[in-house]
């Protein structure tokens, strides 16, 4: 039984959905004061946040069994990912379930400011009728700078393309194709943006490198009169020099949604009569916290049931159809990882890893991830998984090197090198839903992997194969399915798949025969 915390508030349907699933328990647990939940944290699984609860050191020392933190919503700023990470515990979030909402919102304060909306409405509660000092601009032929093109950024240019604005955008990050698809007119740098923008908008996550990515510096080289809008997170717009440009005349007006501080904040901006602020509703639509609630819900049970989860945070992103497309190379890239330390026991000092044919134009660092998953959890007490793999590699000192080979059809060949000796198995996938081991240390086979499997090292030389099935049929080991390979040497491989485990005593008793060199059992 899985045991899961909701420590903020989400949509009753995502809470519903966990509590269908009959092999978890859900406990709902808001406002649950700090020094109860590190009290308690232990004796779950998974938890479910949003933006307040802080996933820190401090908790991840206490939550010795968690697996997943489920965050409802875009960001993950509340949650330290190094040491999740580090422990394997999958974060997830939910960055396609509010972002219309957020687009909207955007737009919704660009379009409040700029025509005084808020300030009208008061002057007409205070019963009076002003209309000249409420002057607006319209945002027909002017130039909108996107700032981050990504998921929201796009969706507000598609939306603002439709108010006549021509727009401009600045996106390191992004690939020349996505600004040609959206029709949008590439900045090289910050500067040129925001020299040329008559209108600014914020999309960006809210990193080191872009913590008060517009301060006093950046307000300077801006247009007179400009107008700015950040619905993206608290502290990319710097609130003090946002105000001094406000009172010097360069920011015509101002939408704000986040703000340094929130829930609580104590921000300059608030007062402003030119600056339009809202508490964080970008999200706040009854579609999108439906949407969230339950997306964040399915991401955890998916989870906690051993499944990919395309929203995974410390995991490549995928889109879900990627994803389907992945599966079945995942499942071989962590089968020929798991081969090494079940058929070697020299300590792996280096895995060299190398894709051929149409599998190199996938996203083969989770498939990298996949193998190295493999290698390392027979050996490994910890938890090792898609998420810390790489991290289990780089403690243990084990150098990893990915390469392309030219092939001409889907290939994966994984070389383990130790201190004196190397080995290597390759695998291919043939169509949906049928996974090949094609070769291993120079033995070229035609082998599905199975769960249970064992294999021998022998002379080739007559009667070996009978003896052996002979033994183990004595020991009331069944097989399913048999392959022999040969290499000009002389020796032999055997790989048979077995219904059970298969005994030390057994491996013991086929290692006496004095043609067979090697008995391991291995589990795929």
């Amino acid at each position: 039984m899985f045991k899961v915390i909701v420590t903020e508030d989400i949509n009753e349907k995502g809470i519903e959905l966990l509590q269908k699933c009959p092999d978890i328990q859900v406990d709902v647990r808001m406002d649950i004061e700090r020094a109860e939940l590190l009290k308690i944290i232990g004796d779950y699984d998974a938890m479910v946040v949003r933006s307040v609860t802080k996933v820190n050191e401090e908790l991840y020392e206490k939550a010795t069994n968690l697996k997943v933190v489920g965050r409802a919503g875009n960001g993950v700023d509340n949650i330290e990912m190094a040491g999740a990470t580090k422990r394997g515990i999958i974060v997830v979030n939910t960055p396609e379930s509010n972002i219309i909402s957020a687009a909207e919102h955007t737009i919704g304060l660009l379009l409040s400011s700029s025509r005084n909306i808020v300030p009208a409405n008061k002057i007409l509660e205070g019963g009076g009728w002003e209309r000249k000092a409420l002057t607006g601009s319209e945002m027909f032929n002017k130039t909108l700078g996107i700032i981050g093109l990504g998921r929201i950024g796009g969706l507000v240019t598609k939306r603002m393309q439709a108010f006549g604005m021509k727009i401009i955008a600045y996106d390191p990050y992004i690939a020349d194709s996505r600004f040609e698809a959206l029709g949008v007119e590439k900045c090289a740098t910050l500067e040129e943006l925001l020299r040329r923008s008559d209108v600014i908008t914020i999309h960006t996550p809210k990193t080191e490198e872009t913590v008060n990515i517009i301060s006093d510096k950046e307000f300077a080289l801006c247009k007179k009169g400009v107008r700015i809008v950040n619905c993206a997170r608290g502290g990319l717009i710097n609130e003090d020099a946002l105000v001094k440009a406000i009172k010097d005349g360069i920011v015509a007006s101002a939408g704000v949604d986040v703000l340094i501080g929130e829930p609580k904040p104590v921000s300059p901006l608030i007062k402003v009569p030119e600056c339009v602020v809202t508490p964080h509703l970008g999200a706040e639509t009854w579609e999108a916290q439906v949407n969230v609630g339950v997306a964040v819900a399915e991401e955890v049970i998916s989870a906690l049931h051993g499944e990919m989860v395309p929203n995974a945070v410390n995991l490549p992103a995928l889109h879900s159809e990627e994803l389907s497309e992945m599966l079945d190379y995942l499942s071989l890239g962590e089968a020929l990882g798991k081969l090494y330390y079940q058929l070697e026991k020299e300590p792996a000092e280096k895995v060299e890893i190398f894709y051929g044919g149409s599998v190199m134009n996938m996203e083969t660092q989770l498939i990298t991830r996949a193998i190295l998953k493999g290698v390392f959890e027979p050996v490994l007490k910890e938890r090792v998984n898609y998420v810390n793999s790489e991290v289990a590699a780089e403690s243990r000192g084990v150098a990893v090197s990915v390469g392309k080979t030219q092939s001409q059809y889907n290939l994966i060949t994984v070389t383990v090198r130790s201190k004196n000796k190397s080995f290597t198995a390759s695998g291919t996938v043939i169509r949906k839903g049928e996974i090949r081991i094609t070769n291993i240390d120079g033995y070229n086979f035609d082998l599905t992997p199975e769960p249970y499997m064992l294999v021998v090292r022998n002379q080739d030389k007559p009667g070996v194969i009978g003896r052996i099935g002979t033994f183990l049929g004595d020991a009331k080991v069944n097989i399913a399915n048999m392959q022999v390979s040969r290499n000009q040497a002389g020796d032999a491989m055997m790989f048979m798949s077995v219904d059970n485990v298969v005994s030390g005593e057994v491996l013991t008793g086929l290692q006496k025969d004095a043609l067979v060199k090697e008995a391991r059992f291995v589990r795929l």
